[in-house]
């Protein structure tokens, strides 16, 4: 009788699965905190945002009323002297910062920025303040700050240009420019006998330009206290938070 052969099957043995090579590399990765994935990479070539840079005097309103501005918003910023009387302002250099040759300028990056009533208003629309609450009351901000280019400003600094020695003009033109200079406070003065600031409840860029004429009003022997809502309206803008007077916020030169 045949015997039958009785193979034995040999239990096949599985071989470990080699990983992939995605795997691999994603074993190998390392891992980033949940802060570091929610980070955003920055764009080859990005600079990271710096100071804005101011260029003008600390005897030029203009150059103050930016420099509120920025302290009003809280915003530090670089300022760096221009030596008009050197004509630092007529200098290539200058030219290519300001095309007018005048002071102030403003650099925010890679925008150059010059007229002060510009720059506020690029400042306020940056920040979202002093800008207006709503459409009218941004109306009328712009309003005043072209009213005091107008009207405020030439006055009262050609009459304190002249009284400080910085321009010779004969007495005749001299009495133009403080007559031009109080007819623009007593507008302003009516004004502010109706609202706590010119364009309604809250400061806007309008005051900012104004008060940036009438903190030199001493230097230009103007006497505020003849205007009684100006002198008080004066005192809520020094109250706000930032302000400082503009020697203070722009020292004379020597007295660092």
């Amino acid at each position: 009788m045949a015997r039958k052969t009785v193979k034995s099957k040999k239990k096949a043995t599985k071989k470990p699965a080699k990983p992939s090579r995605k795997a691999a590399v994603r074993k190998s990765a390392p891992r980033r905190s949940p802060k570091a994935a929610r980070k955003p990479a920055r764009k080859p070539g990005a600079k990271a945002a710096g100071k804005p840079t101011l260029h003008g005097s600390p005897f030029s309103g203009p150059t103050y009323k930016v420099a509120l501005m920025l302290a009003l918003l809280g915003e530090p910023f670089d300022f760096t002297p221009v030596d008009l009387r050197a004509g630092a302002h007529k200098t290539p250099e200058f030219l290519a910062i300001n095309r007018y040759g005048q002071i102030p300028a403003m650099a925010d990056g890679d925008l150059s920025l010059c007229q002060s009533g510009a720059i506020l208003q690029y400042l306020a629309a940056k920040h979202g303040k002093f800008a207006g609450k709503d459409a009218q009351q941004q109306a009328r901000a712009r309003e005043w700050l072209f009213w005091d280019a107008d009207r405020l400003s030439p006055g009262v600094f050609r009459t304190r240009a002249m009284i400080r020695g910085f321009v010779n003009l004969a007495p005749e033109t001299g009495l133009y420019f403080r007559d031009h200079a109080e007819s623009g406070l007593r507008v302003l003065e009516a004004q502010l006998g109706k609202s706590k600031f010119v364009a309604g409840v809250e400061p806007t860029i309008g005051d900012v330009a104004c008060y940036g004429v009438l903190a030199f009003a001493r230097e230009g022997a103007f006497d505020i206290a003849l205007y009684p809502n100006i002198a008080a309206w004066m005192e809520r803008m020094q109250a706000l938070k930032g302000f400082k007077p503009p020697y203070e916020l722009l020292p004379l030169p020597g007295s660092a």
